[in-house]
């Protein structure tokens, strides 16, 4: 599926979005400047009241479609913390068609800040005619709206888009729910560890493993395109570096890599990766160009330099390095100049990762005994934590820079048991922690660009 969003200016509107779904699914989308917005800066922020009608058939009545569709875009705005959906039985009148304005008299003593309605309308073809009209109960002024044609397999999809749409609206910033989580599934006894590549939608659904669990394979990372992952695949307990194309599940081996200490992730334009090797008893950062498969030397020191990640731009690179005596952050230009460490506070600093946004770095923290997630500005100033337990690391940004996802450990029993594996996501204000559902263990997680 092929997907795309345009943005250009109308007239008579501030701002106006068209998003079409290309063979299966199209929704263009208009919108006007909201009049509401949440503002977000630390703290709990007092989740939004907002109605999700039910989408309606040709004859004004909910039909099963509608319904789906109002539940997957009440789900994904209950799951950021920021919006409070009303429960659809304290509906005075629910709506009978997006053309038809609303009675905001009927809205305004459900508190609620929002109206989104819509239909869902069969054609001769079997597919999805869809439309929406998304409100500002308080001004009484529509706030988006959009028709589109959506295939019953991508109804999911066109949901999400929705609700990104929503979620743009009232906060401001690019939505995150039509997103896609790479993992590491795991199943079996710690002696025999069976790890395999999988793959789901943010929420959980449309889940699928991408690699038969014969190897070991860990660390998996999105490329900027979203069509591809890169791995490390330990085949006769030598690392081997793969790209995978999740649409068509064909894998490329890139090389074999002795000593390598850490994933490689892929540049912000998808041409390059970037990983540590050990080298001649010498861990350093390498990058590779993937189109001429040429590997250029970062670092060099006597130090273990490893888990780098690239600044968004591609100009500089975070990486974690003991040269300092224990595990500690570091930033460097990409063409190994201007080195400087960014962490100061007591532990050890692991797994940093740059912020989508470039004004955050995300990082594992050790500290007498206890993990945690937690950020920091790119000069290593205003170190919160947010996330704390027996083991939790790898985070991973939402393409929007608000979320973060990571996995936690739970400690092991006297008789061996325990130590189960789960994916976790939690908002960068430090709030709204909320536990992925998956069919076994899992652990270091990447998370998708929004899909176009």
């Amino acid at each position: 599926m092929v997907l795309y969003f345009f943005r250009h200016p109308i007239a008579a509107r501030r701002v106006s979005k068209f998003l079409a779904m290309l063979a299966a699914a199209m929704l263009v989308a208009q919108s006007a400047a909201a009049q509401l917005r949440i503002e977000i800066t630390e703290g709990m922020v007092a989740p939004t009241p907002i109605a999700i009608a039910d989408f309606t058939g040709s004859d004004g009545k909910a039909n099963d479609a509608g319904r789906e569709i109002a539940s997957i875009i009440s789900n994904d705005l209950l799951s950021s913390g920021l919006f409070d959906p009303v429960d659809s039985a304290a509906f005075i009148a629910p709506p009978s068609s997006p053309g038809i304005k609303p009675n905001f008299a009927n809205w305004t003593p459900l508190g609620v800040k929002g109206l989104l309605v819509g239909s869902a309308i069969n054609d001769d073809e079997g597919n999805l005619r869809i439309e929406f009209v998304l409100w500002d109960v308080v001004t009484g002024r529509d706030l988006s709206s959009g028709t589109g044609t959506a295939d019953p397999n991508s109804l999911r999809q066109l949901s999400h888009k929705i609700a990104d749409l929503v979620y743009e609206e009232f906060t401001g910033d690019s939505g995150y729910f039509d997103t896609q989580i790479v993992y590491v599934a795991e199943s079996g006894s710690q002696a025999r560890r069976i790890k395999r590549l999988a793959i789901m939608d943010q929420d959980g659904h449309n889940h699928k493993f991408l690699t038969s669990g014969l190897d070991l394979v860990l660390t998996p990372r999105f490329s900027p395109t979203t069509q591809e992952i890169a791995y490390l695949n330990y085949f006769n307990e030598e690392p081997n570096v793969y790209i995978q194309d999740i649409r068509t599940g064909r894998s490329e081996r890139l090389g074999s890599f002795p000593g390598m200490t850490f994933a490689p992730r892929f540049g912000p334009r998808g041409d390059r990766l970037i990983m540590s090797w050990a080298q001649d008893g010498l861990t350093d950062i390498y990058e590779m160009d993937l189109r001429t498969q040429e590997i250029r030397q970062l670092t060099k020191s006597s130090s273990i330099d490893t888990a780098p990640s690239y600044s968004p731009d591609g100009r500089r690179i975070v990486f974690e390095s003991d040269r300092a005596g224990r595990q500690q952050l570091y930033v460097v230009n990409n063409d190994g100049s201007n080195l400087q460490r960014i962490s100061y506070g007591e532990g050890r600093y692991a797994t940093p990762v740059w912020s989508p946004r470039g004004d955050i770095i995300a990082f594992t923290k050790m500290h007498k005994g206890t993990f945690y997630i937690g950020i920091m500005n790119v000069d290593g100033s205003g170190e919160r934590l947010l996330a704390k337990g027996f083991l939790v690391e790898g985070p991973t940004w939402a393409p929007n820079g608000r979320v973060l996802m990571y996995y936690k450990q739970e400690p092991f029993e006297s008789d061996g048991t325990g130590g189960a594996t789960s994916l976790y996501r939690i908002d960068i204000t430090g709030f709204n922690e909320r536990r992925i559902i998956t069919p076994s263990d899992a652990s270091d997680p990447a998370w998708s660009p929004l899909r176009r």
